[in-house]
């Protein structure tokens, strides 16, 4: 290969298809658009979920469930990976997992959960803890410290 012909027949400056210049051009007559139907007419455009008259994709399938948009988000955290990464007598705090890698995102609640061993005492503050996950903390000699719940974000009522 030749080096030259890298960026053989690239041109900076590529001139527009003329379209419905007469049948010499070759993009005469229709415009390249093709002959009645929707797609004639300018600005046209097809729907994404249209299937040339079938029944679409998304009304075949079932719709199954209820997500809840004003839910709140909770992100868990699992006793064994605070201690892996946190020394004796170290606080746990939102900031602190944060710097850590542990969370990450955003979230409305923060709770502990109980998977793996607690052999360290350490002070956590938390949002929530399960049942067994504060009965491991004070096992190890570690304190259980219960943030106060955020803020509810009020939405604005649309005037009807």
């Amino acid at each position: 290969m030749n080096i030259a012909d890298v960026n053989f027949g690239i041109k900076k400056h590529k001139k527009p298809k003329r379209l419905g210049r007469g049948p010499g051009s070759g993009h005469g007559k229709t415009s390249g658009r093709g002959h009645k139907g929707q797609g004639q007419i300018s600005g046209w455009k097809q729907s994404v979920v249209f299937e040339s008259g079938g029944s679409p994709l998304v009304r075949r399938i079932p719709k199954r469930g209820f997500n809840n948009r004003w839910a709140r988000d909770v992100f868990t955290v699992n006793l064994g990976n605070i201690d892996k990464l946190f020394a004796a007598g170290e606080e746990v705090t939102i900031a602190s997992l944060r710097d850590k890698g542990l969370i990450n995102g955003r979230f409305d609640f923060l709770k502990i959960l109980s998977n793996g061993n607690l052999t360290k005492k350490l002070k956590i503050s938390a949002h929530r803890y399960s049942a067994a996950a504060k009965e491991k903390i004070v096992q190890a000699g570690g304190e259980v410290i219960e943030l106060p719940p955020p803020a509810p974000v009020v939405k604005n009522k649309q005037k009807s």
